[in-house]
């Protein structure tokens, strides 16, 4: 029985489980004990709300047009936390998720609300152009050594400035966000394909949900069962190694950056060309979506299907805190616990390493303990 718990310990899924389990109950506690110092009085009350979300409503119909919304926040949220993922699988950090994601917002928008092309050939567009993104910063890093943390975040803020001054050209004449998409160009929504209906008729709820679990069945298709994934990941261990062995370290560099590109600017097709959100042209930060993708990325324990459940226990907290009292809580109260949650989702490996030397130093002492015991029985005799 012993071995059989140490080696359901020692379980990379178990342990991946059960730092990300910690990391919510830290999360949630710290945001606990804040609120608890804001106003004691509603603390209780709030933390279960944000826990709740769709279910703080009492009617069913009602709970279930809400969490569609949840869910429609969910899919570009997956896209962008498996776009961190497969980078970061290959040896590289794209924290360019952000910027990849605004110009796929630019591209799938501007093709939808300028030239009215139809879904599918607005998705490519934000395809293509989150792909091209990456793929600069995979090209600097391949030819000129420029690492791609810095490179992605030099390009995140020229994409946003980039996608405003582009989306300005489609935008409302009375207000700074772009046309409403559903009204100027419905040819351009994702289709719903009845998927609406089980929601309550929430008409926001598209092909969207169902595309973005299987890119990320797709992807963990591609990392590990595919000669392509294999070099992918063997490049980012030992670029050196890779070359030695023949596979093309330069190339799988680039093509690694522009698919991890692709996925975040699909992502943020995943989102806009639902309808659910119009662009907003004079932001002057760039959207938390691709950033909220890395901690997804580590809160699922870098497992494509596990960024599935850690995307939308993010955007279930998120969407929770929207219920919170504004009389007795700021609005920002929400964004604060996830937040913790978020920042708390950096520590699963360190949870794991400590686990495992943990683990180690038990092992390592029954060991010496089983050593002993026949000395001392020879001893005895």
């Amino acid at each position: 029985m012993k071995q059989q718990k140490t080696s359901l310990l020692r379980n990379n899924a178990v342990q991946t489980l059960l730092a990300s389990l910690l990391c919510i109950l830290l999360g949630l506690l710290i945001g606990y004990i804040a609120l608890l110092l804001i106003n004691p009085a509603g603390a209780s009350e709030a933390i279960t709300t944000i826990i709740k979300n769709f279910m703080t409503y009492s009617k069913p119909a009602t709970q279930l047009k809400n969490l569609g919304n949840t869910l429609v926040k969910t899919a570009p949220l997956l896209m962008c936390s498996l776009s961190v993922l497969f980078a970061y699988k290959a040896g590289l950090f794209n924290i360019g998720a952000a910027g990849q994601y605004v110009v796929g917002a630019g591209a799938g928008l501007y093709c939808a609300l300028a030239w009215q092309l139809p879904w599918y050939l607005c998705l490519l567009a934000s395809i293509l152009a989150g792909a091209a993104l990456g793929a600069v910063s995979g090209l600097l890093k391949a030819y000129c050594n420029v690492n791609e943390v810095i490179s992605c975040i030099m390009l995140n803020w020229i994409s946003l400035y980039a996608v405003n001054t582009l989306l300005n050209l489609v935008k409302e004449e009375t207000s700074p966000y772009t046309l409403n998409l559903l009204n100027t160009s419905p040819g351009s929504a994702l289709p719903s394909l009845g998927l609406g209906a089980l929601f309550s008729g929430n008409k926001y709820v598209t092909i969207a949900i169902p595309l973005s679990v299987l890119v990320a069945v797709a992807v963990w298709v591609l990392l590990e069962k595919t000669k392509l994934g294999y070099e992918l990941k063997a490049t980012g261990c030992n670029k050196f190694a890779a070359q030695y062995c023949g596979m093309q370290e330069k190339k799988n560099t680039i093509l690694t950056m522009a698919i991890a590109g692709g996925l975040a600017g699909m992502g943020a097709a995943l989102l806009f060309l639902t309808g659910f959100e119009q662009w907003q042209c004079t932001q002057s930060s760039v959207p938390g979506m691709g950033f909220n993708g890395i901690a997804a990325a580590f809160l699922g324990g870098l497992n494509p299907l596990g960024t599935i459940l850690s995307s939308y226990f993010i955007q279930h907290i998120t969407n929770g805190g929207a219920y919170v009292d504004k009389t007795m809580y700021s609005a920002q109260i929400s964004d604060f616990i996830s937040a913790l949650i978020i920042y708390l989702c950096g520590f699963v490996l360190f949870f794991k390493f400590t686990l495992n030397r943990w683990l180690d130093r038990r092992d390592e002492k029954r060991t010496k303990a089983a050593q002993a015991d026949p000395q001392k029985g020879g001893m005895a005799e």
